[in-house]
C-alpha cells in the first residue's frame, strides 16, 4: 500500500531547503569568483575560473587565524561549561523536586530566560571591566551563564524519563552522589548533551554583541566581530566579502555536520554493560 504524500508538509519542507541551500550557494560561488565575476550582477553563475584569491585576501585582512583561535577558545570553553553545568544542575533539581530551594531554583531559573543580554548589557560591561573580565574569558563566562536557563530546562525534562531504579542499584552497591551521576547518570545524558552542546556552539560561535561589548581589545576579538570591523573595506569587494562570510560559517556548519547524528541516539545509551 502505497503512502499519502501530505502535500503542504512537503512544500513546506522544499521552501525551508530553499531557504537555506539558495543563500549558502551564492555564499560559495560568490567566494571563488574573481572580483570582475562578483560585480557582473549574476550572484547564481558558477565562478569561471575559480580562484582562491578572494580566500586569501579575507584571510589576510581579518587576521583569520588569530580571530578563529579566539572563537575556538570561546566556544569550546562555553560548550564544555554549559553541559557540565546545566547537566549536574538539572540533576541535583530532578532528583530533589519535592524540596522547595531545589523547585524554587528551578523557576528562579526559568525567570531568567527572559532577560536577554540587550537588556542587562550595561550592568555586565561594567561589572566585567571591575573584575578584570573585559576579555574572551569574560564572553566565555557570560555565554555559559545566559544559556543556562535553557539548557536546564531540556536536561530536567530528559532526565525525568531516565527509570530512578538504574540509580538506586548503583547506590546499593555503595556509590555516593557524584559518582551515580558521572559514572551512569551523565553517559545516559548522551543525547540531550549532545543537543545542549549544539545549541551552546552556534550561539557562542554566532554571538556578534556580546563579545563587541565586553572585549576591550581588538586584537582578542571573535570572527563575527572582526568581520564587522573590516566590513568597510569589503563593501566593494563582494567576492573578498563572500569569502569572508564562508570562512567564519564553514566551521559551524562542518561541526553541525558532524555532531547532528548524536542528537537522536539511544536514550539509554550505557545503561546495560
Amino acid at each position: 500500500m502505497s503512502r499519502r504524500v501530505d502535500v503542504p508538509v512537503t512544500a513546506t519542507l522544499l521552501l525551508c531547503t530553499l531557504a537555506v541551500l539558495v543563500p549558502l550557494y551564492v555564499t560559495v560561488t560568490m567566494a571563488f569568483k574573481t572580483g570582475e565575476q562578483a560585480v557582473d550582477g549574476n550572484a547564481f553563475s558558477l565562478p569561471s575560473p575559480a580562484t582562491f584569491d578572494a580566500l586569501a585576501e579575507a584571510w589576510r585582512l581579518t587576521s583569520f587565524p588569530r580571530a578563529f583561535t579566539v572563537s575556538v577558545l570561546v566556544t569550546l570553553v562555553s560548550v564544555v561549561g554549559t553541559v557540565i553545568l546545566s547537566s549536574a544542575a538539572s540533576y541535583a533539581v530532578a532528583r530533589n523536586w519535592d524540596r522547595r530551594l531545589f523547585r524554587w531554583s528551578f523557576f528562579y531559573l526559568l525567570g531568567a530566560m527572559f532577560l536577554p543580554f540587550p537588556v542587562l548589557a550595561l550592568s555586565q560591561v561594567r561589572l566585567t571591566g571591575l573584575v578584570g573580565l573585559d576579555n574572551p574569558a569574560g564572553v566565555a563566562i557570560l555565554h555559559v551563564m545566559f544559556q543556562l536557563s535553557f539548557s536546564t530546562l531540556l536536561y530536567t525534562a530528559f532526565l525525568r524519563s531516565l527509570p530512578a531504579e538504574l540509580e538506586e542499584s548503583a547506590r546499593l552497591d555503595g556509590a555516593t552522589t557524584w559518582q551515580v551521576f558521572w559514572r551512569l547518570v551523565f553517559p545516559l545524558l548522551a543525547p540531550m548533551s549532545a543537543t545542549v552542546g549544539i545549541f551552546a556552539f552556534l550561539a557562542s560561535w554566532n554571538d556578534f554583541m556580546m563579545p563587541s561589548m565586553i572585549t576591550a581589545d581588538p586584537a582578542l576579538q571573535t570572527l563575527p566581530v572582526v568581520q564587522n570591523i573590516f566590513q568597510s573595506q569589503f563593501s566593494s569587494n563582494y567576492d573578498v566579502a563572500f569569502a569572508s562570510y564562508l570562512m567564519a560559517m564553514a566551521p559551524a556548519i562542518v561541526v553541525y555536520l558532524f555532531t547532528q547524528r548524536w542528537v537522536m541516539s539511544g536514550v539509554t545509551q550505557g545503561a546495560v554493560k
